[in-house]
């Protein structure tokens, strides 16, 4: 199989429920940013260009990407670079400002995500295999891209394996 389908496919049978993809789509975004803001210091001139370890992990991560897709490749790689730009403003400001942010945005992203996992009735995907961290953006940039009616058989095959999206029935709260 497909490495890219395979990451997805397995990263899908967690998110089902369009309720759990659409908080993915406001909390995945928070949690990256928040990472960056976190790997944004210190951060060393040099040549003119401010390195931190946020250009070493968004490299890292950019090579998983290509790895598995060269198209999706590039689009993460855009969004990191933009994820790890929005970062160094953040690191710029003082240290109070720079962490409060940073944490704020990973706290609340990861209680949007709870909340999607609760609507989907599963554990998070990374529960699982920590994979599903680096997984997890690459899952929300292809739904973007399949609601735009990009990457038809991909998606075809990702649902083939996981299965359509649908709405979770919740359980009536005994009373």
């Amino acid at each position: 199989m497909n490495p890219l389908i395979k990451q997805l496919s397995t990263y899908a049978t967690y998110h089902r429920d369009p309720r759990n993809i659409g908080t993915h789509f406001v909390g995945v975004p928070m949690i990256v940013v928040a990472v960056c803001g976190f790997l944004s210091r210190p951060g060393f001139d040099v040549a003119g260009l401010t390195l931190s370890p946020v250009w070493l992990v968004g490299v890292a991560a950019a090579i998983f990407y290509f790895r598995l897709d060269l198209r999706y490749g590039l689009v993460m790689s855009g969004l990191l670079a933009f994820a790890g730009w929005l970062a160094h403003f953040l690191a710029a400001q003082s240290t109070g400002v720079w962490l409060a942010s940073s944490a704020g945005l990973f706290v609340v992203g990861w209680v949007i995500q709870f909340v999607g996992h609760y609507y989907e009735g599963k554990k998070p995907a990374f529960v699982d295999d920590l994979v599903g961290l680096l997984v997890g953006p690459l899952f929300v940039t292809a739904e973007l891209g399949f609601m735009l009616g990009l990457r038809k058989s991909v998606k075809a095959e990702i649902e083939q394996i996981a299965g359509p999206t649908r709405l979770r029935q919740l359980k009536p709260v005994a009373g």
